[in-house]
């Protein structure tokens, strides 16, 4: 299996492709859809280029699918790790280092995109690589625990790697300096960062739970064990649905997951498994076409077809026929789209949502401009789907018939609910979402499940659909439309314009005061402000009302790692703001930081968007430091004394930075028991 090649020095190129910043703003609603609505979220990208002694890896992103992809190169020879299927990003990389590409390693059978292996395997004339067990139709070296594989100065040795599949492998990598601890692994759908793969993918005689058995002990028996400085190169990241709780962190290290991984924190067999099949999101029900598909060997595609056009027919408007996508924005679907069509943009997650909303076997046409319609056969390539197409322009001019739809203003909207004269208004979100951010006592009907929720609503009633950006909602009409509503529209640039309107966010139980929207400006408004809770207070809670609240330091996370408080855990302040599963919870929501200052800032801005209550930690973390040194010096005192107990104050005594030391420290005291660690906030799904 070990594969020894002749290599040399070679100069280290460039490439010549962007890597993307995105820098999110924390008053907005952001999701992984409305991050990806920008023309270059559909290509592929590199992340960065890491260096190591004798071998450099290249990171591909492509953001549509949170899909992960690598490149190891060393000297004239490079491996690349699961491929998308649309391969001439890596293959050009190839020519830019000046690398031939000698193969091709599959972490285990995926079933969120068709992976490129087989193109790969065509074009650069290499051997595919995958796990003996894999139960692959096409021809490949398989792989077992202990293989061993060179590329140039790199060694590579594979662990079978159980939990999210039956066949994954993760792949140990060592530099010609060390090889006895890995300088990175390709961790796969096996471990991302701040999460693991989910174990309820698979269809077969495997169950979820003995899959999640398996993935304790992948972790326990061999990752853990790895090194903690081995950084981890998972194939996916936020957004991707074959796990929860995706980090947006492209890579991280084994120490890091260690400490901060809250599925990693649990001891308990019983209590990882449970926590891992808990509210888990919903699997698109094309992931298990992809992954027969992937398992068979995927035909080649021609890339540079001509498109396969169908005539403007009136059968196209049958929903029985035929499923007609059309591609453009939201305002050009509402001015008159093919009737019964439905409106998924290529600005998003458009591959996620044809394999959400479009049955496999459906007879699917796309309709667009010409650049749109390239674009989107050519996206559908990656999860699999094959479609015929229709200019917009030839519907057109047909003169056949054209439905129309309303974008409805956000001013509109409120006028008429305080009126109260507004139509059934249906949000299309997840219900954490829903939960956290609501525009008043509206309906819930989950976009995935509209068509059969849609039987719960009257279609001669006038409907509006909401959504965070009027992406999904504006697909939501259409589906409506398909089920016979005349009188639907959706809400213009969704609940994040609605805020940005300055209108009010309402809970369930919550009547606006407000007669019209020219009245705002007149009306006296509810301003709720955080609550400011004691370092003692939030010690009594601490240590006797466990589970009864959630506590989160969003000081930088050196610091939380230096010292942190019991029944803490660390969120990055963009995070907290931009969340809306934040904003929902039945506990309080308790902030605290350094000094408190920054703290009450967020608490306010949180106490804006919802009715959960917030509390903000008075004096921050060197209050509640203060507070529990003097209990403890308090304690120590057995006769009174003349002066006072001098609290630390010099930087030797102190920790990094200034921050109390570590909980270590004899005078730290001891913590009171934890509670199981709590899972963190659902992250939202490919939706906006």
């Amino acid at each position: 299996m070990k594969k020894r090649l002749w290599t040399f020095a070679l100069p280290v190129n460039l490439l010549l492709l962007t890597v993307c910043l995105v820098a999110a703003g924390a008053a907005e609603i952001q999701d992984t859809e409305s991050a990806t609505h920008d023309s270059e979220a559909s290509s592929y990208r590199v992340v960065d280029i890491y260096r190591y002694p004798g071998f450099r890896v290249a990171q591909f992103d492509l953001p549509v699918l949170s899909h992960f992809s690598y490149m190891l190169i060393s000297g004239q020879e490079a491996l690349v790790v699961d491929p998308g299927r649309d391969a001439s990003i890596y293959l050009e990389t190839g020519r830019q280092e000046g690398v031939k590409i000698v193969g091709v390693f599959l972490t285990h059978s995926h079933a969120d995109f068709v992976a490129g292996h087989v193109e790969l395997a065509k074009a650069a004339d290499c051997p595919i690589y995958a796990n003996r067990h894999s139960g692959a139709e096409y021809s490949f070296v398989p792989l077992e625990e202990g293989s061993k594989l060179e590329i140039g100065e790199a060694s590579i040795r594979f662990i079978e790697a159980p939990g999210h599949t039956p066949d994954g492998l993760c792949a140990y990598v060592y530099s010609r300096e060390n090889k006895t601890t890995p300088e990175l692994i390709f961790t796969g759908d096996t471990l991302f960062v701040g999460s693991v793969g989910r174990p309820d993918l698979l269809e077969g005689d495997v169950s979820a739970a003995a899959l999640a058995s398996m993935m304790f002990d992948t972790w326990n028996n061999k990752l853990s064990m790895a090194g903690d400085n081995a950084i981890i190169f998972p194939a996916h990241g936020a957004g991707s649905l074959c796990g929860a709780h995706l980090s947006d962190q492209p890579n991280s290290t084994i120490g890091a997951e260690k400490a901060g991984n809250a599925y990693l924190q649990y001891s308990s067999r019983a209590e990882f498994i449970a926590a891992l099949l808990q509210d888990l999101p919903e699997a698109p029900q094309y992931f298990k076409h992809n992954a027969a598909m992937n398992r068979k060997g995927p035909p080649l595609v021609d890339w540079d077809a001509e498109l396969r056009q169908v005539p403007a027919t009136e059968a196209l408007t049958d929903p029985a026929r035929f499923y007609v996508v059309d591609l453009r924005e939201q305002s050009e679907y509402a001015v008159g789209h093919i009737p019964n069509s439905v409106n998924i943009g290529v600005r998003g997650r458009f591959e996620n949502w044809i394999g959400t909303m479009v049955p496999w076997q459906a007879e699917l046409v796309v309709c667009g401009g010409e650049s749109e319609l390239k674009e989107a056969i050519h996206r559908l390539h990656r999860v699999g789907y094959e479609a015929k197409a229709i200019p917009i322009q030839a519907w057109e001019q047909s003169g056949l018939p054209r439905s129309t739809s309303s974008l409805m203003q956000p001013a509109e909207l409120y006028e008429l609910m305080q009126k109260e004269q507004a139509p059934i208004v249906v949000d299309v979100r997840l219900p954490a979402e829903w939960m956290g951010v609501r525009i008043g006592t509206v309906i819930n009907l989950p976009l995935s499940h509209l068509p059969e929720l849609a039987a719960k609503l009257d279609p001669s009633m006038p409907a509006v659909t909401v959504c965070n950006s009027a992406y999904r909602s504006s697909l939501a009409v259409g589906i409506l439309q398909r089920k016979g509503f005349q009188k639907v529209s959706s809400l213009a640039g969704g609940t994040q314009e609605w805020i940005d309107a300055g209108l009010p966010v309402y809970g369930a139980d919550t009547k606006a005061s407000v007669a019209s929207a020219d009245q705002q400006r007149t009306v006296t408004r509810k301003i709720s402000l955080p609550e400011r809770i004691s370092a003692p207070m939030l010690m009594h809670l601490i240590m006797d009302l466990p589970n009864t609240f959630e506590l989160v330091d969003i000081r930088p996370e050196e610091q939380f790692a230096d010292y942190s408080l019991p029944s803490s855990r660390h969120v990055d302040i963009a995070e907290l703001m931009s969340n809306p599963a934040y904003l929902a919870g039945a506990v309080p929501l308790i902030v605290l930081d350094r000094d408190g200052s920054l703290a009450m800032a967020v608490g306010g801005i949180l106490s804006q968007k919802t009715e959960r209550r917030i509390q903000v930690l008075h004096g921050g973390v060197e209050a509640y430091w203060a507070e529990s040194q003097l209990n403890d010096l308090v304690k120590e005192v057995t006769m009174p004394e003349k002066t006072a107990p001098r609290l630390p104050s010099s930087g030797a005594e102190r920790g990094p930075q200034g921050q109390p030391p570590a909980v270590k420290e004899k005078s730290a005291p001891s913590p009171a028991p934890s509670a199981p660690a709590p899972q963190p906030p659902k992250r939202k799904s490919a939706g906006c």
